[in-house]
């Protein structure tokens, strides 16, 4: 039976000769004319479909996504390579290397448990290797996505001992902004529009709850609670009263 790792190392080494053919001069135009900030949103969109593959429990949509996915550090490593800046295997070097050293309960003498304190040795072993973050926030992708942001964000500070005590706490902070928000000038709304994210996402830390991943699950049932209200209304919302595509929403919910 062949070696898994070995069937992958070959299948690898072809995806980087089949991108380095692509970005030849002779191969093609549109891979050639690419660079670092054009392919970012590609990065991104492939990044979600493989959200949106796991979500739905696509598991041969998960196993394309996932090459798709893959490409993407091929392709920044090749503009890299040909920049002279570096290649897909220092990148390689550079993951394997971090996982050793991150792992020192697997790959040394450590010991770690549990996955909390797995998570408390990754985190200390990061600091000790970025001592120019001097700034307890610093380090947080100012691109990450605003909701894991503020969650990112949100734990640190908790970790630090700046937090509420209790849920009950964040949803007495809660009323009091949305009481802020009732009160605001429109010039005001928006960041206290804001403010009412940052707390729900600390209500969602409290309770373990990724804010991310619960928007996600929301966005998609009300796309298909609103299928149904066109289904059943064969497209045609318009001037319908709203009495009755209430009755058609929680029709759709009682059929989940």
């Amino acid at each position: 039976m062949a070696d898994p790792s070995s069937q992958a190392g070959e299948e690898f080494s072809r995806l980087v000769a089949l991108m380095a053919k692509l970005r030849a001069p002779d191969g093609c135009p549109w891979d050639r004319e690419q660079t670092f900030d054009s392919i970012k949103k590609y990065t991104l969109e492939e990044t979600y479909e493989v959200l949106d593959a796991i979500d739905q429990r696509d598991w041969p949509g998960l196993c394309e996504e996932l090459g798709d996915l893959l490409l993407q550090p091929v392709f920044y490593a090749q503009m890299a390579s040909e920049e002279g800046l570096f290649d897909i295997a220092q990148s390689l070097r550079a993951i394997n290397e971090k996982l050793i050293r991150r792992h020192p309960h697997i790959f040394g003498d450590a010991r770690a448990e549990t996955a909390e304190a797995v998570l408390d040795q990754w985190n200390q072993i990061k600091a000790a290797e970025k001592p120019e973050r001097r700034r307890l926030l610093d380090g947080i992708p100012n691109a990450m996505p605003a909701l894991l942001q503020a969650r990112e964000i949100s734990k640190r500070a908790a970790k630090a001992g700046f937090d509420w005590e209790s849920p009950a706490q964040v949803v007495d902070k809660l009323h009091e902004e949305l009481a802020e928000l009732d009160a605001a000038t429109p010039e005001e709304r928006e960041g206290e529009i804001g403010d009412l994210f940052f707390v729900l996402v600390n209500l969602a830390r409290f309770y373990q709850v990724d804010p991310e991943q619960a928007l996600r699950r929301t966005n998609a049932k009300f796309r298909r609670r609103f299928a149904h209200l066109e289904d059943r209304l064969d497209g045609q919302l318009a001037g319908v009263p709203l009495s009755q595509l209430e009755a058609l929403w929680q029709e759709a919910k009682a059929q989940e």
